[in-house]
């Protein structure tokens, strides 16, 4: 089983040259991923709209916002409002910064170091017709410690059907596995595992959605192939949401359908105010909150 608390021994000591080398070619990775994203998604509003010529609303486009952290870096928010996508967010950034006193030694290699640098991309996708599921996809490059310090890469993607579907589940789960099953044979049991225990709401004693994969703290001193990993579950989840949406965005539903949604994307809202790891960290880091709170959806309810 996959370790899921992170080894207290640093990562191999690196020369400053290769550690700002990774850096970047992780940043710029989730950037270019993150481009890759919208161009699909902005195609699906773009198909759907000349589809439904008469809809009243034109297609979908996403609106980038840019922040400053006070402490170093800053990200790029984008998030689109369409006819198929009701909130869609497809949020970068790359921080850097101290740890204070008070979330020092929380996080791996800070104790006698607190200084941190950290990239990502992150994406929530709420989608206005209920049988098209809800998705969450995050990947993350950290360092802490600076050069002696740790360094991992995390993340995942997982699936939040509203209306339950066997195929949609089965292709996305697919997907994930095809990606894990290319680089270690207990990468999929151990991160499928993971998702469904890390996305489960515990006051309620039920999962999130239908999982997919959850891995962090991968640090096993190949950050080649732990890189590679990292970038082909971005290209896994690029290739398979679409088609999802796609396959469900013209499916007729009714007005009990659409309370349906609204109440359970309270388990979301939830799920990321409560437990969720990014929100903790970037609210801890002082990062852009309406970047952080991208994940929730525009409607919801609680009846």
């Amino acid at each position: 089983m996959t370790q899921r608390k992170p080894s207290p021994a640093p990562s191999a000591s690196l020369d400053e040259a290769t550690y700002l080398d990774r850096q970047d070619k992780a940043s710029q990775w989730f950037k270019a991923l993150r481009d890759q994203i919208r161009s699909a998604f902005e195609a699906i509003e773009d198909d759907y709209a000349v589809a439904h010529p008469n809809a009243g609303h034109n297609a979908g486009r996403f609106e980038e916002t840019a922040w400053q952290r006070d402490g170093g870096g800053g990200g790029v928010m984008s998030v689109m409002k369409g006819q198929v996508f009701e909130k869609v967010g497809v949020n970068i950034s790359t921080v850097t910064g101290t740890f204070d006193d008070t979330f020092r030694g929380q996080i791996p290699g800070t104790a006698e170091n607190p200084t941190f640098w950290a990239s990502g991309i992150s994406l929530v996708a709420h989608m206005r017709n209920p049988y098209v599921p809800a998705v969450h996809m995050n990947t993350r490059y950290i360092n802490t410690g600076g050069v002696k310090g740790k360094r991992w890469f995390g993340g995942g993607a997982d699936l939040t059907p509203i209306i339950w579907n066997d195929q949609d589940v089965a292709d996305f789960h697919t997907s994930m596995k095809t990606c894990c099953d290319a680089y270690q044979p207990n990468y999929y049991p151990d991160f499928s595992a993971w998702c469904d225990d890390y996305f489960t709401l515990k006051h309620r004693n039920e999962k999130r959605g239908a999982g997919g994969i959850f891995y962090d703290y991968l640090d096993q001193g190949d950050f080649d192939s732990e890189f590679a990993f990292t970038r082909d579950v971005g290209l896994a989840f690029a290739d398979i949401y679409p088609a999802l949406v796609r396959r469900r965005m013209e499916d007729t539903y009714t007005a009990e359908d659409r309370e349906f949604q609204l109440v359970r994307r309270g388990r979301y809202v939830e799920f990321n105010l409560l437990y969720d790891r990014g929100t903790v960290f970037g609210l801890n880091t002082g990062g852009n909150v309406e970047a952080i709170l991208m994940s929730l959806p525009p409607e919801v309810r609680w009846p």
